[in-house]
């Protein structure tokens, strides 16, 4: 049995039509976003209209019927081009309606898929605090029952997607009890995924946060004094919810592996572009040694990180293990991204230090990615386990 790596045809056409959509779309007008700190919600609703939010659900729910591979592809493609549009969709899907696809109750995934599918409302995951970090089993949010209500109190940091014009829930872990124990402060947390529709009374958005990059995505801290929220709106079985974050994590890793490996990708085409173009003593740039030997090594980098990504997702969507595979990949790309944005600027010598400049974005967007949806050090930790020791 020969083993081809080529896409199928449709997955080729998806690539095609998203790598079209940003080159022509999304590069004239993402900088001046990006420069403004604004969101672009003119290309997110452009997005929408060809359903990425919708890639990886069933057409039952507003989806497109396609796969993680399927939602990778295009995200690897957006982020050659710009990494805030990226995340925006990577965000939205995998941390937003992702949860409610795997754990809702039937009524609950008729009432939010269909709009998260077609991209009127963004959702987004409350996961992290600001006394948390990497120890996400240390949540300090509560809910606790009131009646019909659950009553939720506490804070998150750093939630992407969750105070946009179009934001319309947030998924908040919380704890809800604490697991029996012979003396009652030994019983560990029961944590809880609970749906907090945006508007909510008690629920409070913070301002846009200044960061060093992703400038054009939503990223802000949320609290909660007194949120009461129907008790259906429990997502999943209650005490789950550590489980079922730790699964919505794994798949999203995958989907971070293939945004960075775009944007490795996208540190490649522009550098390539660059060295034919620069003149310097008499001649092309790129006719230097030492500049196709870094461009060289930052394909090599990015081409490996395809395969990487591309292999958890086979995994993932042939229903076999892909916890391992997943960190590898997200480990990987996220190292050579920061690796690619860091040469791309180099070969640009002053110029890619210049905003103007699409390196000197990706060389701003690069390093969170070796932070978020669990850092370096985590992945080694979980290939560690996963290896047996």
């Amino acid at each position: 049995m020969s083993l081809d790596h080529r896409l199928p045809a449709e997955l080729e056409e998806l690539r095609r039509t998203v790598e079209a959509f940003a080159h022509d779309v999304i590069a004239p007008k993402i900088g001046e976003y990006y420069e403004q700190h604004a969101f672009p919600y003119e290309i997110v609703q452009e997005m929408g209209r060809m359903g990425l939010f919708g890639l990886p659900f069933p057409e039952e729910y507003g989806g497109m019927g396609g796969d993680y591979l399927a939602l990778g592809i295009a995200l690897e493609e957006l982020a050659r081009v710009d990494s805030s549009v990226a995340i925006t969709l990577e965000a939205g899907v995998s941390l937003g309606a992702m949860p409610i696809y795997h754990f809702g109750t039937e009524e609950q995934k008729r009432e939010w898929l269909p709009k998260l599918c077609s991209g009127e409302v963004l959702g987004a995951f409350g996961l992290t605090e600001p006394d948390g970090g990497s120890d996400a089993g240390a949540t300090r949010t509560t809910a606790v029952r009131d009646g019909g209500d659950w009553v939720i109190n506490g804070s998150k940091c750093f939630i992407t997607n969750s105070g946009t014009d179009i934001t319309g829930l947030v998924t908040v872990t919380a704890v809800t009890g604490r697991k029996a124990a012979s003396d009652p402060s030994d019983g560990s947390p029961l944590i809880s995924s609970i749906i907090v529709p945006s508007g909510t009374p008690g629920f409070t958005v913070g301002a846009p946060y200044s960061k060093v990059g992703w400038s054009a995505s939503d990223t802000r801290e949320l609290s909660f004094a007194g949120v009461r929220v129907p008790a259906a709106n429990l997502l999943g079985e209650e005490g789950r919810g550590y489980a079922q974050f730790l699964r919505i994590l794994d798949e999203g890793r995958i989907a971070i592996a293939a945004l960075a490996t775009g944007l490795a990708q996208g540190c490649v085409d522009e550098s390539v572009r660059y060295a034919k173009e620069r003149q310097a003593f008499g001649r092309a740039i790129g006719s230097n040694q030492a500049i196709q030997f870094k461009l060289a090594d930052m394909e090599m980098r990015a081409h490996t990180s395809r395969l990487s990504w591309r292999h958890a997702a086979s995994r993932l969507v042939h229903g076999e293990p892909f916890k391992k595979e997943a960190a590898l990949a997200k480990l990987y790309s996220s190292e050579i991204a920061v690796d690619n944005a860091r040469e791309a600027t180099q070969i640009h010598g002053g110029y890619g230090f210049m905003n103007e400049y699409p390196v000197a974005r990706m060389w701003r967007d690069a390093k969170i990615l070796e932070i978020g949806e669990g850092t370096s050090e985590v992945q080694r930790m979980l290939i560690a386990r996963e290896l047996g020791l």
